[in-house]
């Protein structure tokens, strides 16, 4: 009976909907925020705790700050959601909706652990 059950689940969890979106990560002593998008929502902030906890994530200036403040003076939030089954192209929708959210909230330089991207062209906004 227990691996009659054990497949139901994974039958379940194959069958439930994927979304992507948009992250935020947000410093509470400073609230600078990190942006980012991402193909899964599922289980994502494991993963930045994860290796931000471990000293192995990649941007520097969040890694710094995670390591002095502590996980503690960070939160995670989901900005954005919509369902994988609507996308033809994941990259190009991942890349356009990442530059939209910059634009939106310039989370650069003393506002955010973001970098500005190579093709970032100034608005009124900014």
């Amino acid at each position: 009976m227990e691996t009659e059950r054990k497949k139901q689940l994974q039958r379940a969890f194959k069958m439930a909907p994927t979304y992507y979106g948009v992250i935020q990560i947000e410093n509470q002593t400073n609230h600078k925020i990190f942006i980012d998008v991402v193909p899964n929502l599922h289980n994502r902030w494991q993963f930045y705790q994860l290796n931000l906890n471990k000293d192995f994530y990649r941007n520097t200036p969040l890694q710094a700050d995670w390591n002095e403040q502590g996980a503690a003076n960070f939160t995670y939030s989901v900005l954005f959601k919509e369902d994988t089954a609507n996308v033809l192209n994941m990259r190009a929708t991942l890349k356009a909706l990442k530059n939209k959210w910059l634009h939106k909230l310039t989370p650069f330089d003393d506002r955010g652990y973001n970098r500005r991207p190579r093709d970032w062209e100034q608005t009124e906004n900014d």
